[in-house]
């Protein structure tokens, strides 16, 4: 497996295979998180209907990682919402990807596109990681003003 990460202008990763995926290969799996350019495009209504439609079957784990893999752009547009606060864009869109499978999880398909429920799912999951982070700023410890 190879891992790419890259947010242009920031930071660059590249992760090659180890001696473990060598031996344990799983061919075509390449996953890339970063810049709009190496993303998968987004899915058309009728690929995600499709798609949509093999969640609760076999084929369920492969439909889940589809929709996750072709809406993680949505997921850059949203940490990037947030790039004016103290978080790394790395760890904003970490988290978003944490709130895109919660959405990719708990989606109803009668309630209409998935980008728009995930959309709100990404955002929720932002706010409560900075809310906390805001939460754990105020704390002083008593060691610092004392030592």
């Amino acid at each position: 497996m190879i891992i790419k990460i890259s947010v242009p202008s920031r930071f660059r990763l590249k992760k090659t295979a180890t001696f473990r995926t060598i031996l344990m290969q799983n061919q075509g799996e390449i996953h890339y998180i970063g810049g709009a350019d190496v993303l998968p495009a987004p899915l058309t209504l009728e690929e995600e209907t499709r798609t949509l439609a093999c969640l609760g079957t076999e084929e369920e784990k492969e439909a889940r990682s589809r929709l996750i893999e072709h809406n993680l752009r949505l997921v850059v547009y949203i940490a990037k919402k947030f790039d004016n606060t103290s978080v790394g864009v790395e760890d904003l869109i970490s988290i978003g990807c944490i709130g895109l499978i919660k959405a990719v999880n708990s989606f109803d398909s009668g309630k209409g596109r998935l980008a728009t429920y995930a959309c709100r799912c990404i955002d929720n999951e932002l706010l409560m990681m900075l809310r906390t982070k805001r939460k754990s700023n105020r704390e002083t410890s008593l060691y610092e003003p004392i030592g």
